[in-house]
Formats: C-alpha cells, sequence, structure tokens
C-alpha cells in the first residue's frame, strides 16, 4: 500500500506544474511512480482529480476540492514539524520533572526561579515523590535520582556525589554513648528509613561501594528523610542520611558526626535521567546543565564539612 502522506504531496506537486513527468524530477521520483501514487489517491478517493488529454493536465472539481485539503494538511504538517526541531534548538514549553521529596524541596526547587528567569518560554511541572516513577508511561521529560543506577535504556547523567554521613544530637550520645566500630551499633537506636524497601529500616551499608551490611534496630522508622532528621535532634536515636539533609546541622552543631571502624559508602550519586533518544529536547539540556553547573563534584551542602 502507498504511503498516503507521499500520495498528497505527489497529487498537490502534479497539480501545482501541471505534469507527471515534471512532478517526478521535482520528487526525485520515476513518472510511472508519480503515476501509481495518483492512481492509489483516486481509487481510495473513488473519483477522479484530473482531467488527462495528451496536452493538457486539469483538475476536476473534485481535484479542486482535494487540493485545498490537501494543501491545508501539509501546511500543517510542516509546521508541526518546524515547532518540534525548534524545541530542541531552543528552550521551549513544559518541562515535567520528577524529584524525591527531601533532596527536592532542599537543593532544586530552590533553583527553580533562576531557571525560570533564564528560559522565559519554559514552564515547569514538578512532581516530588520518593518512588522511581516511569518516564515513558508516566510523560516525565526528566528525573533526579538518588541511587546506583541499574543497567537501562535511560540517558544517565551524574550531577554530584551522595555522601552519607552518620551522626546524632549531642544529648543522645551524652546519654547513650558514642558508637566507635560497626558492632557497636547493635547498642544503640538507629533511626530507620524504610525506602527503598522496609528492609533497609534494619540493615545498614557501610564500606566505599556498601559492600559491608550491618543489622540495626530502633524505636522508629521512617520513609522521609526529614521526618528522621527530626527525631535525631530530639535525641531519639542515630541516623545514617546524605549530607545534603544534615550538613546545616552539623554545621550548626546540632547533629555530630560519628566515624567508625568501616568508611561511608561514597558509591551513591545523584543523577538527572531521561527516556532514550539521540536529540534531547533543548529545554531537558538546559534544565539537567542548570543543575549540573550548581552542583558539581563539591556541592553547595557538603561545604565545610569534614568527610573522610
Amino acid at each position: 500500500m502507498l504511503d498516503r502522506l507521499t500520495g498528497m504531496q505527489v497529487f498537490v506537486r502534479v497539480a501545482a506544474l501541471g505534469s507527471f513527468s515534471a512532478a517526478g524530477r521535482a520528487l526525485s521520483l520515476s513518472q510511472t511512480m508519480v503515476t501509481r501514487h495518483v492512481q492509489a489517491l483516486e481509487d481510495r478517493l473513488g473519483v477522479r482529480l484530473f482531467h488527462r488529454s495528451t496536452r493538457h493536465l486539469t483538475l476536476t472539481d473534485a481535484g479542486r476540492r482535494h487540493l485545498e485539503f490537501c494543501e491545508r494538511i501539509l501546511a500543517e504538517i510542516e509546521e508541526a514539524e518546524r515547532a518540534t526541531a525548534d524545541e530542541r534548538i531552543e528552550p521551549r514549553g513544559v518541562l515535567r520533572v520528577a524529584v524525591p521529596v527531601v533532596f527536592g524541596t532542599r537543593e532544586i526547587a530552590p533553583l527553580l526561579a533562576g531557571f525560570l528567569q533564564q528560559h522565559p518560554a519554559i514552564t515547569v511541572d514538578i512532581g516530588f515523590n520518593d518512588r522511581v516513577v516511569d518516564l515513558i508511561d508516566e510523560g516525565w521529560d526528566v528525573a533526579v535520582r538518588i541511587a546506583v543506577l541499574a543497567e537501562s535504556s535511560l540517558l544517565a547523567r551524574r550531577l554530584a556525589p551522595c555522601n552519607m554521613v552518620l551522626c546524632a544530637a549531642p544529648a543522645y550520645l551524652e546519654r547513650r554513648g558514642t558508637p566507635r566500630t560497626l558492632a557497636d551499633l547493635a547498642a544503640h537506636d538507629c533511626l530507620g528509613y524504610t525506602l527503598p524497601v522496609p528492609a533497609s529500616a534494619e540493615r545498614w551499608s557501610f564500606g566505599r561501594d556498601g559492600e559491608i551490611g550491618v543489622a540495626v534496630s530502633g524505636r522508629l522508622r521512617a520513609s522521609n528523610g526529614e521526618a528522621l532528621r527530626l527525631a535525631a535532634l530530639a535525641g531519639l536515636g542515630l541516623i545514617n542520611q546524605p549530607t545534603f539533609i544534615v550538613g546545616d546541622d552539623i554545621r550548626a552543631g546540632r547533629l555530630v558526626i560519628v566515624p567508625l571502624d568501616q568508611p561511608q559508602r561514597t558509591s551513591l550519586a545523584i543523577h538527572a535521567v531521561q527516556p532514550p533518544g539521540r536529540n534531547p529536547p533543548a529545554k531537558v539540556r538546559a534544565f539537567i546543565d542548570h543543575l549540573a553547573e550548581r552542583f558539581g563534584p563539591r556541592p553547595p551542602w557538603d561545604r565545610d564539612l569534614a568527610l573522610a
């Protein structure tokens, strides 16, 4: 079956040039193929589009009416393609971004005003959620993920490290003592983070690649790092959380870093991920560049922290 769009393009060119052979030369098609396209169009419509003679080729009444429709449709297609191509060059349109709740609130939301000022043709629709969203099925343009990324077809760019730190309020350490080794954690209240799976609240990972696991327990678990931070500030126990959550409290002395006999995990990182494709829209590239420029290998939330 011949392509309908090509058939419309051939018909319009034949009508404009008044010749099958001239239309073929303009479209780099043989005269036979031009004839086949026009014949297929006439068969599909059930009408004749041209009056044919040995010297002249003129439109029928039905042909003139159909020509108007085809010209309008082809013009709209051309405009749609031009608008889509422009989005690859000039940042514009609605940008749908999925971000983790705490990191998104603390570190990304404050950057949106500057981004929107730089790109007045972009509108941002930002969603805060700690689950792993499906970019394609849910229609997200880009997502920020804090993880060791698994192999996938998604395009990923590392934005910043995600340094973990074990800490507690001075009052807690005065009351319960300061742990020195992983084994000491068994005698402490460890405030557990229940994502990505509830079991993660019962087992903390240490070592550069998280290869050392240690069983922990405590009287509070939560799926939100901010809730755990508040609990730690109240002296309820130890937390093992990213520096973007506890960095300000450590700098202010409200929380104290607790070094152990094994290093903290350093393999976690903050990434921007986007659906696969060789030519991502300019709005996506602009947003990811904006974050990368402001985060980097030594992000602002790690400022003045004595990390191992």
